[in-house]
């Protein structure tokens, strides 16, 4: 198996993490971890990130504190991976929203002697170049190629994807992946939707308008499928139309039960926290690394499947 599966992946981790709790007041050295992502500080995505970091470093004395660019600025991003950097951590957990742009201060950190866990953006195989321990995250092509299919299944031939995601590459490998699964070309059907609110749901209007056989609709995450409901409920195609997004939060879920979006794709953020911390403390104190990257996702929730996770989505899921 080239990757752990992420239920494999944690039940070892829990494991090891109560193996750990036994001993930790002989071992603990309160390692201080960083870690960085790329999005704005208008992205609510993260909380379920942090909550999974924050509970990992409770569970193993260690701690984390965590730094974006404010407005998602990648210049800024890696003004804040350099001056973390020189801090000397004992551990780094980052993402790689371009590897063009981001790579080099990430490998800058891992020539210094830093351990760095890479997560949610980028590849396995960007991780390993950068000299990262491992990845934990969804690959994002992959995950849009199966809603995609999923899509197809139901007759659907068009779409538009709302991408707030620009520079990160991963929106366009989710949208295009989608369109792959449909066995559409991505042509036309992207639109950069910008990250306000308001002008969100006045792009995609505007797109339905003047492509009114569009067969399906998908967003990337909150930040563009709240937005995407309003604007479906002003045009009266709420519930209609195909709707498909990215993520988890209670107002997806909401949309979900109420019918208005069909499925959403499940990285389980959580994870992505979660993980890079135990994964870098059983390296620091044990000497104790996985041999390959994780996981994540995607896993899809549907009406179906909902009540299984709706309490928790937004906090763990």
């Amino acid at each position: 198996m080239k990757n752990l599966s992420f239920k494999a992946m944690l039940v070892a981790s829990l494991a090891a993490t109560a193996a750990m709790g036994v001993v930790q007041s002989a071992s603990a050295a309160d390692e201080k971890y960083v870690l960085i992502h790329h999005s704005p500080d208008s992205e609510t995505f993260w909380n379920t990130v942090k909550n999974g970091a924050s509970l990992a470093a409770e569970e193993v004395g260690a701690t984390v504190t965590f730094r974006n660019p404010p407005s998602g600025d990648l210049a800024d991003m890696v003004r804040i991976i350099q001056q973390t950097t020189a801090e000397k951590p004992d551990g780094i957990i980052v993402t790689i929203p371009d590897l063009e742009t981001v790579g080099g201060a990430i490998a800058d950190a891992v020539a210094q002697g830093i351990p760095v866990v890479t997560m949610n953006t980028g590849t396995a195989e960007e991780s390993k170049k950068l000299g990262a321990l491992l990845h934990v995250g969804q690959p994002e092509y992959e995950a849009g190629k199966g809603a995609g299919e999923r899509a197809k299944a139901e007759g659907m031939k068009s779409f538009l994807c709302v991408n707030s995601l620009f520079p990160n590459v991963a929106g366009q490998q989710r949208c295009e992946g989608f369109a792959e699964g449909l066995g559409v070309p991505l042509g036309e059907q992207m639109i950069d939707s910008g990250t306000d609110a308001a002008e969100i749901a006045n792009r995609v209007k505007a797109y339905l308008s003047t492509h009114q056989d569009t067969g399906a609709v998908l967003t990337l995450g909150p930040m563009t499928a709240i937005p995407t409901i309003k604007a479906l409920k002003d045009n009266g195609m709420a519930g209609d139309i195909y709707f498909a997004t990215f993520d988890l939060n209670p107002d997806i879920s909401q949309a979900i039960k109420d019918g208005v979006i069909n499925f959403a794709i499940d990285q389980q953020p959580f994870l992505q926290g979660y993980l890079p911390v135990i994964t870098l403390t059983n390296d620091l104190r044990y000497g104790v690394l996985q041999a390959n990257s994780v996981l994540s996702g995607p896993g899809f929730v549907t009406k179906d499947n909902l009540t299984l996770v709706e309490s928790l989505a937004g906090k763990y899921r």
